[in-house]
């Protein structure tokens, strides 16, 4: 089990991370008729009649409609594609099918088996390709009997798919998972994180906080890779800790932009960064180089450099070390 699956797991175990998964991310209105106090976690593991043991990664039902019918959730947590999901899924699904009708579990006066609604989370870097259809995994055969071939089929949720800034619009707990994972830089993570501790604060999420920060300490090292992670014991520790780190890169970045810059020929290569970088990167380098070269800068020059564009400020940094006076750079 990797730790991906360990991670998902235990944070698929609280309730509010299962209700926020089906409120933001499944389609259609027929959300409106669950009834989200029934909502509860089912046994993960299953015994099939050759007594091999399967194990899917979660599994929980909650009422549906007028009827209370039951609507059976699995999820399963995926890192890598796998083309042949579909059938780990049929498999699945057909061992809770036995489990429910080998403990009478079936709601129904009919003896009719509940709905399963099967999911795969996926938070792999390439995009999923695969098939979600057992169909598209058998090869074609006499017409007569297709009929007799398995339909099963599962709702993929690629979280690398999902546009970030429309996932930071949501206040979902899922949505900022799959931004924690989908990060562009690094500087996100602790703005999510901020969001979380908003989120969470309420006593009764004090489990899933705690679960936040068990998978992040599985996280941390691959976002954060040579940074010696210690024993934190809360959300505010590590949004501190990852919003510090953040800075300190980000400065570091500029402190190397700029010395390479200087051996390499100032002008040359303070173009270069500027080019690769916006217009409040090129004012912060700016800054640096007037503080540098004449110690500290009057209030209205700051000003000034907030109001001016991209090109303005390129052809100011260019006369930072051509001149004798902080004035006669903008003269």
């Amino acid at each position: 089990m990797t730790d991906h699956d360990t991670g998902y797991k235990l944070l698929f175990s609280h309730a509010a991370m299962v209700r926020d998964l089906l409120e933001g991310f499944m389609p259609g209105d027929w959300i409106q008729r669950l009834d989200w106090h029934s909502l509860e976690k089912m046994n993960g593991s299953y015994v099939s009649d050759d007594l091999r043991t399967r194990h899917d990664d979660a599994i929980w039902r909650i009422r549906w409609g007028r009827d209370w019918i039951h609507l059976y959730l699995l999820l399963e947590f995926q890192s890598s594609v796998d083309r042949f999901m579909p059938v780990r899924v049929h498999t699945y699904t057909g061992l809770l099918y036995q489990d429910l009708i080998r403990r009478k579990r079936l709601e129904d006066s009919h003896q009719k088996l509940p709905f399963i609604l099967p999911v795969v989370l996926y938070n792999g870097e390439p995009r999923w390709r695969a098939p979600i259809h057992v169909r598209n995994l058998i090869l074609p055969g006499p017409a007569e009997f297709a009929g007799l071939q398995p339909e099963q089929a599962f709702l993929l949720l690629d979280q690398g798919a999902f546009d970030l800034d429309q996932l930071a619009s949501m206040r979902n707990l899922v949505a900022a998972l799959f931004r924690l994972e989908q990060h562009r830089t690094f500087a996100e993570v602790p703005e999510v994180l901020n969001d979380l501790i908003d989120w969470l604060r309420p006593p009764e999420l004090a489990g899933l906080r705690h679960s936040f920060v068990a998978w992040l300490r599985r996280r941390l090292p691959q976002w954060m890779p040579g940074v010696t992670i210690p024993q934190l014991l809360d959300l505010q520790e590590i949004q501190e800790m990852t919003r510090n780190s953040a800075q300190e890169w980000k400065d570091m970045h500029h402190q190397v932009g700029l010395r390479e810059g200087l051996e390499q020929g100032l002008a040359q290569g303070i173009e270069r960064g500027v080019e690769q970088g916006s217009t409040a990167e090129a004012r912060n380098i700016l800054l640096r180089q007037l503080r540098r070269r004449f110690g500290e800068v009057p209030a209205e020059i700051e000003t000034r450099l907030n109001g001016a564009s991209r090109e303005q400020l390129e052809d100011w940094i260019d006369r930072v070390y051509e001149v004798e006076t902080v004035a006669a750079v903008f003269d």
